[in-house]
Order: C-alpha cells, then sequence, then structure tokens
C-alpha cells in the first residue's frame, strides 16, 4: 500500500524495507537460526539470496545494507513475469481468489479490523522498539575501539563503546528518570521479550543491562588485556561504513532525551543521530485458534496468513513462514495433500509452533531449540550441551532431506535462475 498510505514505522515505498534491525540472526554452525537459514536455502529462498549478495560484516550474524537489500528485493518483485505489482490498500480479502496476508505486523487498521471480525479476536499486539542508527563521521574514536566477541565472525565489524563504573552509573540513574512516550489510554503495553525497550530491562535491576546489551565480556580492546565495567557495542548500517545501529537499544524515550542520554556515553558524546528510537504497534493473529495446518484461516479457507502476522517474530522467521506459506498454496491449486516438514526440522518446529502451541497467552516467538520436537532430546542424558546441539544438527539435516527429497514442488524449474539474474 505504500507510498499511498504509510505507517507508524517505513520510510520508502520500496518492498522488503527493513524497519527495525538489519540482522538475519545468526550464521554460527549448528545454531537454531543456522539451521533455519540452511533448510530456507534448500527452498529457494529469495531474501536469503538478496542477503548473502548484500550482506555487511556483523560478527556471527549474517546483517545487511538495508537500503541494497531493500532495492534488490523490490526489483526482483517488480520484474518478476508473473508478478502484477498494484499499489493501494486492501481492507479485505478478495473474494472468489486465494489470498496470502504478507503484511506485516504494521497492518493497515482496516484490514486489522477485518482480520480481528475473521478470526474472532480484537486484541492481538505488541508493542515493538525501534533502536537508534548513529552516523559514523561522530563517533569520537579516542574512545571507541573495533572488536567482535571474543573475535568471532572473521572480519571484525563492531564498534564497541566501553563505560566505567562511574560512568555508567550516571548513564543507568539517567535512563532511569527519563521521559518516555506512553502509550494510547486504552492499550495496556505489551512488549514481546527479545525487542524490549532498554529502560524496561533497565528498570528489573541496575546491572541487568550489562547482562544484555552493554555487556562487557569477551570485548578488550585490541593489544590489551583491559576489562570494561559496560560496553554499547555499534554494528554496521551498510557497506560503506558511515552509519551505525546501537545494537539491542531499542527505546520507547522521546527523542529530546534519547540525545541527551546516549551522548553521555564517551564515545557518542558528539554523536549525529540519523535515525532515533522509536515504537510501534504490532498486530498479529491468534495462531493455535485461528490457523489450520497450511496456514490457512478456520474460517475463510482461501485466505493464507504468512510472516509477523502469524506470531513468529523476526525477519527470518517471518520469511520461513511465506516459504511454508507459498508451498501450502502451491499445493492446494495442484489438487496435492498438505505436506508439511516435520517438526524435527528447524522450518517444521516454527509451522508447529504455530499450530500446536497453546491458543491461552499466545505470544510471538523467535526459532530457537526450545521450539524443535522433544523426541530429539531422547538418549542424550549426560550430554553437554553442544555436543545435544551437534547431534540435533544431525538429525534435523537427515529429516529436512528426506522430507525436501520427496516434494516435487521444491524442485527449481529456472525460477531461481532468472531471479539470480535480475538482481
Amino acid at each position: 500500500m505504500r507510498p499511498l498510505v504509510t505507517t507508524e514505522a517505513h520510510k520508502t515505498n520500496k518492498a522488503a524495507e527493513l524497519v527495525c534491525s538489519n540482522s538475519l540472526k545468526s550464521k554460527a554452525p549448528g545454531s537454531a537460526p543456522a539451521l533455519l537459514k540452511d533448510e530456507m536455502r534448500r527452498m529457494g529462498s529469495l531474501v536469503l539470496q538478496v542477503a548473502d549478495l548484500h550482506s555487511v560484516p556483523g560478527g556471527d550474524a549474517l546483517t545487511v545494507d538495508r537500503d541494497l537489500f531493500s532495492n534488490a528485493m523490490d526489483h526482483a518483485l517488480r520484474s518478476h513475469p508473473n508478478i502484477t505489482w498494484v499499489s493501494g490498500e486492501v481492507t479485505e480479502p478478495f473474494p472468489g481468489a486465494i489470498n496470502l496476508l504478507a503484511t506485516g505486523p504494521l497492518t493497515s487498521p482496516k484490514l486489522t479490523e477485518w482480520l480481528g471480525k475473521a478470526t474472532g479476536e480484537d486484541q492481538l499486539y505488541f508493542y515493538d522498539a525501534i533502536a537508534p542508527i548513529v552516523d559514523a563521521k561522530s563517533i569520537d574514536w579516542d574512545h571507541a575501539f573495533i572488536a567482535n566477541r571474543y573475535g568471532k565472525g572473521g572480519e571484525e565489524a563492531y564498534v564497541n563503546c566501553p563505560l566505567t563504573e562511574l560512568e555508567y552509573s550516571a548513564f543507568y540513574d539517567a535512563l532511569m528518570s527519563a521521559e518516555q512516550v506512553v502509550p494510547k489510554n486504552f492499550e495496556k503495553e505489551k512488549f514481546f521479550q527479545g525487542c524490549q525497550p532498554i529502560e524496561a530491562i533497565a528498570a528489573t535491576g541496575k546491572n541487568s543491562l550489562r547482562f544484555g546489551a552493554m555487556k562487557p565480556v569477551g570485548l578488550n580492546a585490541p593489544g590489551t588485556e583491559k576489562k570494561h565495567h559496560a560496553v554499547i557495542q555499534l554494528r554496521p548500517e551498510n557497506r560503506s561504513k558511515t552509519a551505525y545501529n546501537m545494537v539491542g537499544f531499542q527505546t520507547k524515550l522521546k527523542w529530546g532525551e534519547q540525545s541527551r542520554i546516549f551522548r553521555m556515553i564517551p564515545a557518542l558524546k558528539n554523536a549525529e543521530f540519523l535515525r532515533l528510537g522509536s515504537i510501534h504497534r504490532n498486530t498479529f493473529v491468534c495462531s493455535p485458534k485461528a490457523l489450520r495446518a497450511d496456514l490457512s484461516l478456520k474460517k475463510s479457507p482461501d485466505v493464507y496468513c504468512a510472516g509477523q502476522i502469524t506470531g513468529v517474530e523476526g525477519y527470518l522467521e517471518s520469511s520461513a513462514c511465506g516459504l511454508l506459506a507459498g508451498l501450502f498454496i502451491a499445493q492446494k491449486l495442484e489438487g496435492l495433500p498438505i505436506s508439511a516438514p516435520p517438526a524435527t526440522t528447524a522450518i517444521g518446529a516454527l509451522l508447529s509452533f504455530l499450530i500446536c502451541s497453546p491458543a491461552k497467552n499466545f505470544q510471538p516467538n523467535n526459532i530457537q531449540f526450545g521450539l524443535f520436537e522433544t523426541l530429539l532430546f531422547r538418549n542424550m542424558e549426560g550430554l553437554k550441551k553442544d555436543a545435544i546441539r551437534e547431534q540435533i544438527a544431525i538429525q534435523t539435516r537427515e529429516d529436512f532431506s528426506a522430507w525436501s527429497d520427496g516434494q516435487r514442488l521444491l524442485t527449481n524449474s529456472g525460477g531461481e535462475s532468472r531471479i539470480s539474474a535480475s538482481l
């Protein structure tokens, strides 16, 4: 619908505009996000093709230049021979056709109203917060150093901004007394655990940030063994490294307060902010109650849902959900029975979470080992965590191969090469 109708967070009319993090999560071998990415690549994920082409250094994470990524996604979709692009707001599904609602958490109010009626829910939302972006030229390099945590991830990417105990104490006190943006009177603040504002985390205890977004462990200045009391990390936003994201610093502070308080960090005392943090409302359905096993609505079987609107959380998980929905729609059009990946695979575990979780108090979730089918953990008593995860990785790859080998619709007939050429 953009640019004719905008949202609280988007700034452009491009497809796949990343409004929060520019990260598609860990690529560390054996991690749950890496296993999910492996399966998505084998399914021909356009998102990961584009992300790999436009990645920027991010330590253990797959991070992208958000502008190059969005431009390439936009071009691939608009130039695809089977896609007709029409701009405009859709307020309800088209009758007599298969519809896929992939409208994301910032679904327009009118379509959200239809969705609420179709699912019997009217309070499915959580608040999401965005972290600030800093102009690289304004960083005080006398008080910063470049290093990845524990030296992992190849090319050193992160700018580290350390604080002494006194500096941290002053920063914390200022954060706790700062003015915040308040929610609308009729809404209760509900935050997804992985996107909590720093001030909400800080409110749980003075040292809570030092175990999260300001964790100092594994971050020593090159050539020294000096330990820091707290460290804020900045991650490159683009390939030219002219802009850096304040990692984990989602916030609902008023903009004037952000500028004042974040400049208390020695390396950011002269910081110029290309984007300040903000907060917006996200919409999602209660998938266990509202969706069938093929991600179609129980009350409207020709309407499918995909992405963050289903209750997965994160760009990577949203993209995986879109792959599944597309496959299920293709199976329906071909007259084939629905064939979903088993819950012992990463993408199957994500689907199982959406469909099989208890409907009461359903909340969004990321990909993580706790979602995997519990049968995987049999006969693993006594093994250490790394050994358990290694065994899980072996089993998930075997189970995904066994499933995907039988999926005729996953056989790529030239579409991938057309897409790659267009990028």
